[in-house]
C-alpha cells in the first residue's frame, strides 16, 4: 500500500515531521514501512514548455520539428510523438537533464536538424507504463493549460510527494486506506485527525428505486449491498490532482467517474463500482451465484468461464460484475455515459478470495474485500463518491439510497484491568498513561478505578481480545521502553535430536568434499515433479497455485538441482558441485495426504579438477567421482559394508548404462548415475551426474557401532591376483566372493586395474586386485596365505568361470 505524505498531511498535522522520520516511527509501532520513495529523486532539469509551432521533419515521415517556449528562451526540439501539436503545454527535458533510468539528455541532431532537449511522456520521467492514461500511452503527456511555462513539472505531477510503501499485515487491513493510516499516524503522534465532510445534494423528486432496484439471492454471502443513481453525468478526464494521486498509488486514471470510485477506495478502503445505467438495460440487479459454465468478459478484456461457487452481480440476461473483483466490459463507464449506477457493498471475504484465486484475477478491490471492510465504509464512501461526481461531472443524485442488505456498524466493548496490562508487559504504567493511549487511538473509554471499559470502533475490526488491547498499549507506549527482565520459571535445556545432529554432520561432510548447498523450490511443474522417481506415485497438485511453474509438490530432489545447474551454466558458471537436503512428497492417490520424506540430492557438472601446472588437462566429472562421494557419506554413517550398487534402467531420465540403484539388503536407498542425454537437452545443461538418497530410510537403519582396534604388531601380507571374467560380472560380485572365501585374516580388497582389448577374449575383461592379509596374534606364513588364495581362486572359477592370468 503506497501512502501519500502530502495527502496524509491533509488529515494529520505533519509540519515538523519528515517522511523518513514518519516511516521510522510507523515501523517501530507495528506497521512496517518498506521504503520511502520520492518520484522526483534522481531527476533534474525537467520543466513545463509550450509548443509554439510544430512542422513535419523534411527528412522523416514521423518526426516533427517543434519550437518550444521554456520561459527564458525558445528552443528547437525534434520529437517523434504522434500527438504533439502547437499550443500544447508539455514536459521538457532540457540539455543536461536526467530522466528515468538515469538517462542524460544532450544536445544533438536528428536527421540533420538540431534538437536541444526532449519532449517527454510520463513513463520517460519515471511513471510506470501501466499507470499512464491510455490517451498518452504512445506519445508525450499534455499538461493543463494553466501550467506555468519554465517551472518544474514535479509539483504539477505530484512527483515532489513522498510515498510510503506500507507492508500491511492481514490483521491491520484498516491501514489499506488513507483515513485508516491517518488514524494510525494521529495516534502515534498524539494528534487529532481532520477529515473534510463532503456535502451531497439529493434530488427529492426522484428516488434511486425509481431507476434501479436490487435483490439478494446469495444469502449471507452479501453483508451489505447499496446502490445510488446519478443522472446527467458528464464524463471527462478527472482533474490533474486526482490523476496524480491515483498514479502515485499505482492506479491508472480512466475518466472522472471511474477515477472517483478509485479515489474513494483509496480514501476509505471501500471498493466502489460504477455501471453505465443505460448499458445495463434493466431496472434490477441480482446478486447471485453464477451458473456453471456461464461466461463473463471483464474490464481487462478477457473472457472468464465461471463456476457455481462464483458470486456475481447480474441482470436478468447477463453477468455485469464478478462480485468484489471486477466489472464487465460491456457496462463500463465511457465518454458516452450519461447515467450511472454506483454500487457500494461488503461481500463475504472467503468467497471473494476463492473467486479471485480461481480465475487468477487479483485486483485492488479483491485485496480489500479479502482482508476486511469497515462496516461504516459503504455508506460513507458512496456518499463521498456521489458528492465528488456532483462537483466534477455535474451529476444529479437521486434521493434515498437503495439498500437490500446492511451490516449495521456495532462497536465491540472490552473490559481490561491495569494489573492485566502491567502483568503481561512487566511495566509500572499508571491509569493516566493507559488512558492517554486509548484516547490517542480515538476509542471511547470509561474508567472505574483501575478498570477500563473500551468501545472499539468498527474501523478497528482486528481488535477482539484483551491481548489485542495490550498490544495497542505496548506498541504506542514503545517497545523500546519495556523493562528488561529475566524469565521466570524453570528453563529447559535445548539440544539437537539425533536426526538433526546427523543431518548437520552429513552437510559438513559434503561441504568438505567440495560441494555447495543450495535451496530450490519444493514446487515444480507437474512433469518435473514426477521425474527421477523409482516408484509410482500420484502427483500432489496444489488447488490454488501461484503459477503453472510452481503447481506440484516435488517427488524428487534432482529436477530442482538441474534447474540450478541450468541457471548457473547459462551465466558461464560451468563447474558445479551442488547438494540439497529437503522434503519429497509421495502419495498413493489424490484423496490421501502425501507422505513426507527427507531426501538428499547431489549434482555434479563440468570439471572436477582444473588444469594447472601439475596436470596436463582438466579432470571431468564422471560416474566414479559422484559414486565415491556417496560411498564416503555411507562410510561416515558406518553402513557402507551393507550397501550394494545394482545397475538399473528403471529411471527414464537417467542414462541406462551409467546408473546404479543403491541398496541396503533389499531396501532401495536411492540411485546414482548420469542424467540421460535427452533429459540434459531438455534442461539445456552440459553432461551432469546426480545422486539421490532417501535420508529417512538411511537414518532408520541400525547403524553398526565402531569398535577401536589396535594397530597390529605383526606385518601384513599382500597378494595380487589378475582375473579374466565375463563383462557382465560386476566388481561388487567379485569382491563379495573373495571376501566370502578369503578367511578371517583378509583386511582389504583393492581393485587396481581393469582392462579390455588385445589378448583378452571377446566379451571378457581383465580385473586385478591387491588383497591384504593380517593376523593380529602372530606372523602369517606363506602357507596360510597360499591356502587362502587357493580357496579364493577355486571359488571364483566355480562360481564365475574366471581364468587366472
Amino acid at each position: 500500500m503506497l501512502i501519500s505524505y502530502q495527502w496524509l498531511s491533509q488529515y494529520v498535522n505533519l509540519t515538523h515531521i519528515t517522511p523518513q522520520a514518519l516511516a521510522d516511527k510507523m515501523s517501530r509501532t507495528g506497521i512496517e514501512v518498506e521504503e520511502v520513495k520520492i518520484p522526483s529523486e534522481g531527476l533534474k532539469k525537467i520543466v513545463v514548455g509550450e509548443v509554439i509551432s510544430c512542422v513535419d521533419h523534411p527528412n522523416s515521415d514521423h518526426l516533427h520539428i517543434c519550437q518550444v517556449n521554456i520561459g527564458e528562451e525558445i528552443i528547437q526540439i525534434v520529437c517523434g510523438a504522434p500527438n504533439v501539436a502547437a499550443g500544447q503545454k508539455v514536459i521538457v527535458a532540457l540539455p543536461g537533464a536526467r530522466i528515468a533510468d538515469n538517462i542524460k539528455i544532450k544536445k544533438g541532431k536528428m536527421r540533420g536538424e538540431v534538437s536541444n532537449g526532449m519532449l517527454c511522456g510520463l513513463d520517460e520521467i519515471g511513471f510506470a507504463k501501466n499507470v499512464v492514461p491510455k490517451q498518452f500511452e504512445d506519445g508525450i503527456y499534455i499538461l493543463p493549460q494553466d501550467s506555468v511555462v519554465g517551472e518544474s513539472v514535479f509539483p504539477i505531477l505530484g512527483m515532489n510527494d513522498a510515498l510510503l510503501d506500507l507492508a500491511i499485515t492481514p490483521n491491520r487491513a484498516d491501514a489499506l486506506s488513507m483515513r485508516g493510516s491517518a488514524y494510525e499516524v494521529a495516534a502515534i503522534y498524539r494528534q487529532p485527525t481532520h477529515f473534510e465532510e463532503l456535502s451531497l445534494i439529493e434530488d427529492s423528486d426522484y428516488q434511486t428505486a425509481d431507476y434501479i432496484t436490487a435483490t439478494n439471492q446469495a444469502g449471507d454471502k452479501v453483508l451489505t449491498y447499496t446502490l445510488r443513481y446519478l443522472r446527467n453525468v458528464c464524463v471527462a478526464p478527472s482533474p490533474l490532482w486526482m490523476q496524480t494521486r491515483l498514479m502515485n498509488a499505482g492506479i491508472r486514471p480512466i475518466n472522472n467517474v471511474v477515477d472517483i470510485t478509485n479515489y474513494c477506495m483509496l480514501e476509505f478502503g471501500q471498493p466502489l463500482h460504477a455501471y453505465d445505467a443505460d448499458k445495463l438495460k434493466a431496472q434490477q440487479l441480482i446478486v447471485r451465484f453464477a451458473k456453471e459454465g456461464e461466461t463473463f468478459v471483464a474490464l481487462d478484456g478477457k473472457e472468464y468461464i465461471l463456476t457455481a461457487q462464483d458470486l456475481v452481480i447480474a441482470t436478468s440476461d447477463k453477468v455485469v460484475a464478478l462480485a468484489g473483483v471486477m466489472g464487465a466490459l460491456d457496462v463500463e463507464v465511457d465518454e458516452q455515459t450519461r447515467n450511472v449506477v454506483l454500487e457500494a457493498a461488503i461481500f463475504d471475504s472467503v468467497s471473494v478470495r476463492r473467486t479471485s484465486q480461481r480465475h487468477h484475477l487479483r485486483t485492488d478491490a479483491s485485496i480489500r474485500f479479502e482482508k476486511g471492510i469497515d462496516s461504516n465504509a459503504p455508506i460513507k464512501a458512496s456518499m463521498a463518491a456521489s458528492s465528488y461526481m456532483q462537483q466534477l461531472t455535474g451529476a444529479i443524485c437521486a434521493s434515498k439510497i437503495e439498500k437490500i442488505a446492511y451490516l449495521a456498524p456495532v462497536n465491540k466493548q472490552l473490559t481490561i484491568d491495569l494489573k492485566e496490562i502491567n502483568g503481561v508487559l512487566g511495566t509500572q504504567l499508571e491509569v493516566a498513561d493507559v488512558l492517554e493511549i486509548f484516547q490517542a487511538l480515538q476509542f471511547s473509554i470509561a474508567v472505574q478505578g483501575t478498570q477500563f471499559t473500551i468501545d472499539i470502533p468498527s474501523r478497528r475490526w482486528d481488535i477482539d481480545l484483551k491481548a489485542d488491547l495490550i498490544e495497542e498499549v505496548v506498541r504506542l507506549y514503545g517497545y523500546d521502553k519495556l523493562p528488561s527482565t529475566l524469565p521466570s520459571g524453570q528453563t529447559t535445556l535445548g539440544k539437537l535430536t539425533v536426526q538433526q545432529k546427523t543431518m548437520r554432520a552429513l552437510k559438513q561432510q559434503l561441504v568438505a568434499s567440495g560441494l555447495q548447498e543450495v535451496i530450490s523450490y519444493a514446487l515444480l511443474t507437474k512433469e518435473k515433479a514426477q521425474q527421477f522417481t523409482q516408484q509410482v506415485s500420484s502427483a500432489v497438485v496444489l488447488d490454488w497455485p501461484m503459477s503453472e511453474e510452481h503447481c506440484t509438490l516435488r517427488q524428487n530432489m534432482i529436477a530442482g538441482l538441474l534447474d540450478d545447474i541450468h541457471y548457473n551454466q547459462v551465466r558461464k558458471n560451468e563447474n558445479l558441485a551442488l547438494f540439497e537436503v529437503g522434503t519429497v512428497f509421495t502419495a498413493q492417490d489424490t484423496s490421501s495426504l502425501p507422505e513426507e520424506r527427507q531426501s538428499l540430492g547431489l549434482a555434479l557438472s563440468g570439471d572436477w579438477q582444473q588444469k594447472n601446472w601439475q596436470t596436463s588437462h582438466a579432470k571431468k566429472v564422471d560416474f566414479f567421482i559422484i559414486k565415491g562421494i556417496v560411498n564416503h557419506l555411507l562410510q561416515y554413517l558406518n553402513i557402507d559394508e551393507v550397501i550394494t550398487y545394482r545397475a538399473t534402467t528403471d529411471i527414464e531420465q537417467m542414462h541406462p548404462g551409467r546408473t546404479a540403484a543403491i541398496y541396503a539388503g533389499e531396501l532401495c536407498l536411492g540411485f546414482v548415475g548420469q542424467v540421460h542425454p535427452v533429459t540434459q537437452k531438455e534442461y539445456a545443461i552440459a553432461e551432469t551426474y546426480v545422486a539421490q538418497l532417501d535420508v529417512t530410510a538411511i537414518l532408520n537403519l541400525a547403524h553398526r557401532k565402531i569398535k577401536a582396534q589396535a594397530i597390529s604388531k605383526y606385518p601384513e601380507v599382500t597378494r595380487d591376483i589378475a582375473l579374466q571374467v565375463r563383462q557382465d560380472i560386476t566388481n561388487a560380485q567379485l569382491e563379495e566372493a573373495i571376501a566370502q572365501k578369503a578367511g578371517r585374516y583378509l583386511t582389504n580388497i583393492e581393485l587396481f586395474d581393469v582392462y579390455c582389448g588385445d589378448h583378452i577374449q571377446q566379451g571378457y575383461k581383465s580385473v586385478a586386485y591387491t588383497l591384504t592379509f593380517v593376523n593380529h596374534q602372530a606372523t602369517l606364513t606363506d602357507q596360510e596365505v597360499e591356502e587362502a588364495m587357493n580357496k579364493i581362486i577355486a571359488y571364483l572359477q566355480e562360481k564365475y568361470e574366471v581364468t587366472v592370468r
